[in-house]
């Protein structure tokens, strides 16, 4: 029996459309990553990974590195003063030290992810790198989503001084992981931990303002800013 691993670890059936795909027998270089994305369906199995920036220098930073958790949404970011390959593998060393060795990680063709050292780190934790192709956007749509958010938050809280982006930065991953996800039904922190995450007072205002001002508020939001969202159900349907 063809099975589809839900995010707490147990096993549903998958649909006729998602068994059709996954039982074809032949799948063309479009749909290829598509199905890896099926069955590899663990939080903290897929990371998708960009860079943030150029930005106004802040305590000498000009970049900040995102990597998104396909499934929960769990956010990780850290603001470096360069953008090259070696600080891209020192910050997925950290990455997979806390969470676990991925099975895949989906990034742009930039140098700074398509480059012998990446390439050997890769081989050396056994994880599969894939990269986003212009037949196939979606893959870094994810990640590309999360900037849009954390820009817009760190924006609203840094506000006129733009030169503290980087002391910002942690109060903006807070706000963001703690915020409800319409793809996960619930926020990326629950989902994780699974419990709800009880904030300082003073951070829980700013993040709630900071959401509100950033259309994160699913009140005002409506049904066009839920389409936006890359949920993994949205990206099984346009393999057709």
């Amino acid at each position: 029996m063809l099975v589809i691993v839900d995010p707490p670890g147990d096993t549903i059936e998958p649909t006729t459309q998602q068994r059709k795909f996954l039982t074809q027998g032949k799948v063309s270089q479009k749909d290829e990553i598509l199905q890896n994305f099926i069955q590899i369906c663990k939080i903290f199995d897929v990371w998708c990974i960009d860079f943030m920036g150029p930005f106004p220098s802040s305590k000498g930073n000009k970049y900040i590195l995102v990597a998104v958790d396909y499934l929960s949404k769990w956010v990780e970011a850290k603001a470096l003063p360069t953008n090259d390959a070696r600080v891209v593998v020192k910050f997925l060393k950290s990455l997979f030290s806390r969470f676990g060795t991925p099975k895949a990680t989906i990034s742009y063709r930039g140098t700074h992810f398509c480059n012998d050292q990446f390439s050997r780190v890769m081989a050396k934790y056994g994880v599969t790198h894939y990269l986003s192709t212009t037949y196939h956007p979606q893959t870094s749509e994810q990640v590309e989503v999360t900037n849009r958010g954390l820009k817009r938050i760190l924006e609203w809280t840094v506000g006129e001084n733009h030169v503290s982006w980087s002391d910002k930065l942690e109060d903006a991953l807070w706000a963001f992981r703690t915020v409800f996800k319409t793809s996960v039904g619930c926020t990326p922190y629950r989902l994780v931990y699974g419990k709800a995450c009880h904030l300082p007072l003073e951070l829980k205002h700013k993040a709630y303002w900071a959401l509100k001002h950033t259309n994160f508020d699913l009140k005002t939001t409506g049904d066009h800013r839920k389409l936006q969202l890359n949920e993994l159900n949205e990206l099984r349907d346009q393999a057709y």
